[in-house]
């Protein structure tokens, strides 16, 4: 890949985030609408897809982003729930990063020990 397509995978990334940011400014529904929409997957599923023409290894990487989904969930539940009950911003968001990277520990231990997706 050349550094222009990096480049400009980067920025198209980068995009999404700044626009989904500006859409939850007035609409904070729309915002999360854009956000829990798989952009970011299905362009790297594209992507590899594009440099690789491995089907095989769309599918495992498919497989391991669905064994990914529930942590990433920890965030968005424990969140809402330690700010409306008084936390601060920066301490809930913390104990929702530290809680939903032992998450995906264990998610990505189970994957790869018992299910058997490669790591």
């Amino acid at each position: 890949m050349t550094w222009y397509a990096w480049v400009a995978r980067g920025v198209l990334s980068g995009a999404l985030v700044v626009g989904a940011s500006e859409v939850a400014k007035r609409s904070t529904l729309y915002g999360a609408l854009l956000v829990s929409i798989p952009f970011m997957s299905i362009l790297s599923i594209i992507w590899l897809y594009r440099d690789t023409h491995d089907t095989d290894q769309i599918a495992d990487y498919a497989e391991g982003i669905l064994w990914l989904i529930v942590p990433s969930m920890c965030l968005f539940v424990l969140l809402p729930y330690l700010l409306r009950r008084g936390w601060g911003f920066e301490l809930a968001l913390m104990l929702g990063i530290v809680v939903t990277v032992c998450v995906y520990a264990t998610c990505a231990y189970f994957a790869t020990s018992v299910v058997g997706i490669e790591s």
